[in-house]
């Protein structure tokens, strides 16, 4: 049963939408709190990155850009915001002088809210976060995951570091933290180091669809291998912007032509209601690269298709534990 502590956001048609501070969606801002049952949190580091900086301005625009979504879902009709609480947790710590003590203030934070059993929502950030959430939310059983993306990130080391944004989903594995079966790779694309860039992906028992294979098979069969590789135990979304095509999501760091469509991703994420979503990120954002502001838009938009079948989830299991 929900507290009686009001969660809900600005209502657009009665508070205008360029009104007051922006939060995420326009929740309250709020402390950790066990009453929230989904946290909306900013990871503004970009610590982790080999090329183009900026990803570290990723939570405030989106924030801003997240004025746009109203309270219902037009497809399934969930009202996230009537069936859980939820609010904008602020952001993740972070040291703009030291990627390891960003890495361990992000993980400390995810791990708070995994303490108060607060399902988050991150919104990045470069591609690096992952792991330190990873690290709090799988400590003790590991999940399958659902990772969108135009690069596999299993590089054992790039430029001779091992824990940036092209490492996440190997030190994951390496760490315990994945089932190697169920883990689904989504969009891969574009030019490579080398030959064997992402092979340690298929060596482990990944499952890849490269973007080359997503149009051979379609989006319904892929939606359909997606369900058959996550099953139904916990699993986490990890959402690179890149994955998708950049003529829709130019503010990106590292830009792949030839990407998943934002309508896709809509309905690849619609596909997931009614699994154990136990936390996701959107990750890669770098508003410096977009004039238009499309880019935090859609993010906005897929931030509120997570948050709806994350709270569909909860509200689920208090009607059938």
């Amino acid at each position: 049963m929900l507290e009686t502590r009001d969660f809900q956001p600005a209502d657009p048609a009665v508070t205008p939408r360029f009104a007051d501070i922006a939060t995420f969606l326009r929740t309250k801002r709020h402390d950790v709190d066990p009453v929230i049952d989904v946290g909306l949190v900013g990871v503004p580091f970009d610590l982790g990155l080999n090329y183009r900086t900026g990803a570290r301005q990723g939570p405030a625009a989106v924030r801003e850009a997240s004025r746009l979504i109203r309270r219902v879902h037009p497809t399934s009709g969930i009202r996230p915001f009537e069936i859980c609480n939820v609010a904008d947790l602020g952001d993740a710590s972070i040291n703009p002088m030291s990627k390891d003590k960003s890495v361990e203030n992000i993980q400390a934070f995810f791990e708070a809210l995994r303490g108060a059993e607060i399902v988050p929502i991150a919104i990045g950030g470069d591609h690096t976060i992952p792991l330190p959430i990873l690290r709090a939310l799988a400590a003790d059983r590991p999940l399958g995951i659902l990772h969108i993306d135009a690069h596999a990130d299993t590089l054992d080391e790039l430029c001779g570091d091992r824990i940036n944004h092209a490492t996440f989903l190997r030190r994951a594995r390496e760490e315990g933290l994945l089932e190697s079966e169920r883990v689904i790779q989504i969009g891969m694309r574009g030019s490579r180091f080398s030959s064997d860039d992402i092979q340690y992906g298929y060596d482990v028992g990944y499952t890849i669809i490269t973007m080359d294979e997503y149009e051979e098979l379609g989006r319904a069969a892929v939606i359909q291998k997606i369900k058959d590789v996550l099953g139904e135990g916990p699993i986490y979304i990890s959402l690179d912007i890149d994955g998708l095509d950049p003529a829709y999501m130019p503010g990106t760091g590292v830009p792949e032509i030839g990407g998943i469509l934002p309508r896709d991703m809509q309905v690849i994420l619609r596909s997931l209601q009614g699994r154990d979503v136990v936390g996701a990120d959107i990750s890669e954002i770098s508003p410096c690269f977009d004039p238009t502001g499309i880019t935090c838009v859609t993010v906005a938009n897929l931030m509120f298709e997570m948050l709806c079948i994350i709270a569909d989830s909860i509200d689920r299991r208090r009607v059938t534990p």
